[in-house]
């Protein structure tokens, strides 16, 4: 394994943990998925670059422009629920209110 390899994998993996174990607020778990598509986008863009096909270079562009519209809808739903539940607890969150 590489060290670029390496380094995209344990990226995902702390991401993956962090999603997992600390899921307290709403925007450290947006921010824990921000990384694992960060992650996610790195590992694309590095084998469409050792596979040279350029029937998939468009995916790691595809890919973080997915991610930019999760990240704006992550904050607007993070907005609407400190507007309407006061803190950004999960725990404070109750879906059979809405």
């Amino acid at each position: 394994m590489t060290p670029v390899q390496f380094s995209f994998t344990t990226a995902f993996i702390l991401g993956l943990i962090g999603l997992t174990f600390h899921r307290t607020h709403l925007l450290s778990a947006l921010l824990c998925l921000e990384g694992i598509m960060l992650a996610l986008f790195v590992a694309l863009s590095l084998w469409t670059l050792q596979t040279e096909v350029t029937n998939f270079s468009a995916a790691p562009i595809l890919l973080l422009a997915f991610s930019a519209c999760e990240a704006s809808v992550g904050l607007a739903l993070l907005v609407a629920t400190n507007r309407t539940h006061g803190p950004n607890q999960l725990q404070a969150l109750n879906i059979l209110q809405c």
